[in-house]
C-alpha cells in the first residue's frame, strides 16, 4: 500500500501542498500530468530523497515519513534508468542484495531469476554502454526489483524509448502488475501507457491530486 496524507512539498520557488492519494496493495497506479507539475518531486519524496514540509508517508502499513531512503524498502527507477556505468548487468542486478549482505548462493539466484524473466541471461557480462535503451530499463527494472520490495517507484520508464521496445517493456510492466506480489506508482504523461497498465489513475494538476475515474 502507498498512502501520502495532506503531504506539502518545497523545492526553490515550486510547491505543493495537501497532496493525498492511497493505492491499494498490490495494485499497479499510474500518476498522470504535464510536464514540470511536481510528478517526480511527489516520487523522490517518497523514496525519501526529499524531506517533504509536512504530512505523512505510509508504505506498507508503515509510517516511513522520518526515515532514510535504504530502510523504506522501496524499489526506485528513475527517469531514464541511471545504471552504475562501471558495472555489469549482474553487477547491478545484485547491488542491493550485495549491500544487505545476502548469502552469495541466495544472491546468484536471485540475479538468475530476474535475468530470466527480463531476458537479460546473455547480457549479464556486459555493461551499460553496450546496451540498448530498453535493455538498459529492464536492468533498471530488475535492479529495483531485486530485493523484492513491496513498493516499486517509476519515473517515466518508457519516455525514451522507441515504440517496439515501449511495446515489449509495457508487456514485461503488465505481467508484473498480474502477479499481484508490488504496490507500484508509475508517473507518466502518456495516456495509452495509463490505458494498458493502470489498475487506478490519479491526475497532479493545479497542485493537486484526484482520482481519475
Amino acid at each position: 500500500m502507498i498512502q501520502l496524507h495532506n503531504l506539502s512539498i518545497r523545492q526553490g520557488t515550486f510547491s505543493l501542498a495537501n497532496i493525498s492519494l492511497a493505492v491499494p496493495v498490490g495494485r499497479y497506479a499510474v500518476l498522470m500530468g504535464k510536464s514540470g507539475c511536481g510528478k517526480t518531486t511527489i516520487l523522490e519524496v517518497i523514496a525519501g530523497l526529499r524531506k517533504p514540509s509536512a504530512g505523512a508517508i505510509v508504505l506498507a502499513g508503515r509510517e516511513v515519513t522520518l526515515l532514510r531512503p535504504s530502510a523504506r524498502h522501496v524499489g526506485y527507477v528513475p527517469q531514464d534508468g541511471v545504471l552504475f556505468p562501471t558495472m555489469t548487468v549482474r553487477d547491478n542486478l545484485s547491488f542491493a542484495l550485495d549491500v544487505r549482505g545476502d548469502a552469495l548462493p541466495d544472491i546468484e539466484k536471485r540475479v538468475s531469476e530476474l535475468a530470466g524473466w527480463l531476458e537479460l541471461t546473455e547480457l549479464l557480462d556486459r555493461k551499460p554502454h553496450f546496451l540498448s535503451g530498453g535493455e538498459k530499463q529492464r536492468v533498471a527494472l530488475g535492479r529495483a526489483l531485486a530485493s523484492r520490495p513491496p513498493v516499486l517507484l517509476l519515473d517515466e520508464p518508457l519516455s525514451s524509448l522507441d515504440d517496439d521496445t515501449r511495446d515489449h517493456l509495457v508487456s514485461v510492466l503488465a505481467r508484473l502488475r498480474d502477479t499481484r506480489e508490488v504496490t507500484v506508482l508509475h508517473v507518466t504523461h502518456n495516456r495509452t501507457e495509463a490505458e494498458r497498465l493502470a489498475d487506478v489513475v490519479f491526475r497532479l494538476e493545479e497542485g493537486s491530486v484526484r482520482q481519475v475515474e
